[in-house]
Order: C-alpha cells, then sequence, then structure tokens
C-alpha cells in the first residue's frame, strides 16, 4: 500500500524549503527559494506560489503543513508575532488554505524539526528530548511524553531566547531583551565573534581577510576554522560556551534523553558542540548532566520534513 503523500514547508528567516514526503524522511521533490528581507504580503505569497509548485509536480499530495519561524495560537492558525520575518498578527493558515484549496496545518518551525527527529532521526524512540536550531536566529522544539509540547495558546516553546548573558549583546529583529542565546549563539553571533576576533587578532586569517574588505560572516569563520584558524576556533567555541549555557539550564529542567542541535550552523560540527556539551556536563546537576547532546540526523531538511508529517498527521485527524 502506497503512503499518503503530504507537502511540508519550512519557512527562515534567509530561505523557505517546500518538499512533498510520503511517510519516509526522504523528500520525492524539494526546491529552496531565497526569503530574507520580505514584506508580510510578499511572503504569504511566495508560501502559496511554493506549496502551488510542489502540488503541480506531485498532485497526490493530499495535504500541506508549514513552519513558520513565529508565536502562534495554534488554535486559530494565527502568526502571533515573529523576530526575524515581517509576521504580525496574520491569519496564515486560513489565508494559505484559501490559496492553495488543501487543509493547512500550521506550527513553529523549531516544533517540526523536533517532530522530525523524534519520528526519524536523532530523538527517535524517545519520551523526552528537547531540539534547538540554530541558524540566523535560534528556535527550539520540546518533545514531552511523546507528544509536542506548545505552551498554553501554541506558542511556546521560543528556546531561542533564555537569557545566558545579562549584558550580553541586543538579540536580533523584534526581541527586546539582551544576551539571549539567539543573540550570543547563532550563526548570526557567531559572525560578530569572529569579526571580533579578527580586530583582536590581525595577524590571523580572520584578520587578514578583514584587512582585505571580505565580509566575515558565520560562512568565513568556518571557512577559517576549517584551515585550522585559532581566531575563527576562538569564536565558534565561543558560541558553544553560551549554547552550552543554555543547555545547562534546559537540562536541568526537562531532564531530557537527549538534545537535538540542528540548523545551518551545525556545519560548525563538534567545534560548537563539543563545548556546548562541557558546558552540560560540568554545570548541570545530577544526573542531567549525563544528558546527550548530538548533531541531528536530518540535516537541513528536518523542518520541511516535520511540516509534511505535521500536515499529514493533522488531516488524518480532521
Amino acid at each position: 500500500m502506497a503512503e499518503v503523500e503530504s507537502i511540508g514547508a519550512d519557512l527562515g528567516g534567509t530561505k523557505l524549503a517546500v518538499g512533498v514526503v510520503d511517510g519516509r524522511p526522504e523528500a520525492l521533490w524539494q526546491e529552496e527559494v531565497p526569503s530574507k528581507g520580505y514584506s508580510q504580503e510578499r511572503v504569504v505569497n511566495l508560501l502559496a506560489q511554493q506549496i502551488n509548485k510542489a502540488h503541480q509536480a506531485r498532485p497526490t499530495a493530499s495535504s500541506v503543513g508549514v513552519g513558520i519561524p513565529a508565536t502562534l495560537d495554534h488554535e486559530t492558525g494565527h502568526a502571533i508575532s515573529t523576530v526575524n520575518l515581517d509576521l504580525e498578527d496574520l491569519p496564515i493558515r486560513e489565508m494559505l488554505s484559501r490559496e492553495t484549496r488543501l487543509p493547512v496545518a500550521i506550527d513553529n518551525d523549531g516544533n517540526l524539526a523536533m517532530l522530525a527527529e523524534a519520528l526519524y532521526g536523532a530523538a527517535r524512540g524517545t519520551s523526552n528530548a528537547l531540539l534547538l536550531t540554530i541558524g540566523t536566529g535560534i528556535g527550539g522544539g520540546i518533545w514531552l511524553n511523546g507528544e509536542i509540547y506548545r505552551g498554553s495558546t501554541g506558542a511556546g516553546a521560543e528556546l531561542g531566547h533564555l537569557v545566558v548573558e545579562i549584558d550580553g549583546h541586543p538579540c536580533q529583529g523584534n526581541c527586546p531583551n539582551r544576551g539571549c542565546v539567539e543573540a550570543m549563539a547563532s550563526g548570526t553571533a557567531i559572525g560578530r565573534h569572529g569579526r571580533e576576533a579578527a580586530e583582536r587578532e590581525p595577524d590571523s586569517l580572520l584578520g587578514r581577510r578583514l584587512a582585505a574588505g571580505e565580509e566575515i560572516d558565520a560562512r568565513a569563520v568556518n571557512e577559517a576554522a576549517t584551515a585550522g584558524d585559532q581566531a575563527a576556533i576562538g569564536a565558534i567555541d565561543l558560541a558553544g560556551h553560551y549554547l552550552g549555557q543554555a543547555l545547562v539550564g534546559l537540562s536541568n529542567v526537562f531532564q531530557p534523553e537527549v538534545i537535538v542541535l540542528g540548523g545551518g550552523a551545525i556545519a560548525f560540527g563538534e567545534l560548537l558542540i563539543a563545548p556546548a556539551r562541557r558546558e552540560v556536563e560540568k554545570f548541570a546537576l545530577k544526573p542531567m548532566n549525563e544528558t546527550k547532546v548530538v548533531a541531528a540526523e536530518l540535516g537541513p531538511s528536518a523542518g520541511m520534513i516535520g511540516a509534511a508529517a505535521y500536515g499529514r498527521m493533522e488531516a488524518e485527524a480532521a
């Protein structure tokens, strides 16, 4: 018997990934397009356009799941607010259902990446797990007693906005806080740490690239670190320290079986994960200091795969 196909859309601060999945963690069709700097209207139009394109490619797909980096009212499908995109008080589920003529389910992108890793990836077989997606910002998801935890109205769980440095860098986008783990350990933050390291150490590879007028962003830091540049390695280690501080608090609160780290910044690998893991081992209470901290297994497609799975699950439950 053939698996039911569903469309998954994963909207991030810089790109939109849309694919079609049939119950296995591989896309039957997939495409990525930019989303950075888009207005609210253009974001919705882009989502509808790409979902329709996916449906044209796989006409048997019968449902849609969409992950967006926003706080949500889970019952109504309204986007309440978002940090890194222009989405505010928007009935996005209703709008997309009308534009695509398909049943649409909406959830936070971190929740859906968590769902994918729980169903198919690094948290498979667990009852309690956490996931942080590290990219332009930091999203998160909580797998609690075998279900996604969303809080009282569906706006949870914004794990990227735990404060890890009370007088730290102002958080980005629409977040009014300072020193959130998003501000201190995201891909954006790693770029900032790299620029600061380049200024302090002008003879380093990062310093020379800065002097040559090159942009020092997360990609440049990763390239320099891969080449063995200690300034770049130190910048990533600093982000890992802050990331680990957030994981200490989360471990103490939830005692998960595993914490999964995903998103684009996982390209840094153990350079980022190892210092985060050390913080948990050193500072979390026993037995929470034994919490496993691992890389996501599904890579950058996790959010899209989780969105497709969620769309199918919601359609089947309707």
